[in-house]
């Protein structure tokens, strides 16, 4: 098998990118493609109101984020913080990524708690692309900074 390089991580604010969404949606690794009825019963299902970063909020978590890698010696190729989404490509480290997931989002929810925004922030979960030579690695980052002015 070969060797992981890096990876690319996605998590979505609550509420904001659902099952069944007509962009289609992510479940279990897979691409899947728009239910309406889907989308419908999950909605019904929210426990309060879709979250979405204002500017000034994205750059809370960024800069949470940032900090959180630099204090776990996690190399960041690049982070986008849109009003919906985080993508971060970053360098492979043996901390199991699900770890790595937590201590970011742990970082950023408590951030924007102290500034500006308290109650659930982020769906459950998060989605994982791995990198297994530079021309992916490259594709991953290439795709994260298409991402940076949404």
């Amino acid at each position: 098998m070969a060797k992981t390089i890096a990876y690319m991580i996605t998590w979505t604010t609550y509420g904001t990118w659902l099952q069944g969404d007509n962009r289609g949606y992510v479940k279990d690794g897979r691409i899947l493609p728009s239910n309406q009825s889907l989308e419908d019963s999950n909605k019904q299902n929210l426990s309060k109101e879709p979250v979405r970063l204002s500017n000034v909020q994205r750059q809370i978590v960024q800069n949470a984020i940032l900090e959180k890698a630099e204090e776990l010696n996690q190399k960041i190729y690049v982070l986008s913080v849109s009003s919906n989404h985080v993508h971060i490509v970053a360098e492979y480290t043996p901390m199991p990524i699900g770890l790595v997931v937590r201590h970011c989002k742990g970082a950023a929810q408590s951030a924007l708690r102290k500034t500006c925004l308290a109650g659930k922030v982020w769906t459950k979960g998060f989605d994982k692309r791995y990198c297994f030579n530079e021309q992916t690695l490259k594709k991953r980052i290439d795709y994260v900074k298409s991402h940076d002015k949404n």
